[in-house]
């Protein structure tokens, strides 16, 4: 059996809810990494920031990114995997909830994350196919 476990990407860092979004930047730049999971003061999951969200929900109307905190556009419920659930069990999730990127959780603390990069270098290419048409299909009439 394949698990998130073994699947995801260590190295995952938090980005606590009160940090500002340049800081997010930099930390995305340093990590090389185009999302951040962010955490509330407990460091639990309670968001995921994107470049995406930082470009369009701050930069694109005019807000000073050194003023904007993570927390403030992290929304939603935030969607995260056990590192010993199945694969199958991750593409449900990710298809499920059209996500793109899954926090891996072991013993309450994040300890990697699941990316369509990871997906394309562990999977058959029909699953692939299967998970992207699923994701990409209904989010392109957003």
């Amino acid at each position: 059996m394949t698990t998130a476990g073994d699947i995801m990407h260590r190295g995952a860092q938090w980005i606590p809810a009160h940090e500002t979004l340049d800081r997010a930047a930099q930390l995305m730049r340093q990590l090389n990494v185009g999302a951040l999971p962010i955490s509330d003061r407990n460091e639990r999951l309670c968001g995921i920031l994107t470049d995406r969200d930082i470009v369009v929900g701050c930069v694109a109307l005019g807000r000073d990114p050194s003023k904007v905190t993570a927390g403030d556009l992290a929304k939603g419920t935030p969607r995260w995997i056990d590192a010993n659930a199945d694969i199958s069990e991750v593409l449900q999730e990710m298809k499920g909830h059209q996500i793109r990127r899954l926090p891996v959780i072991e013993n309450k603390r994040l300890v990697g994350m699941i990316s369509e990069a990871d997906l394309a270098r562990n999977l058959p290419e029909d699953q692939i196919a299967d998970w992207a048409e699923s994701v990409y299909a209904k989010t392109a009439t957003h």
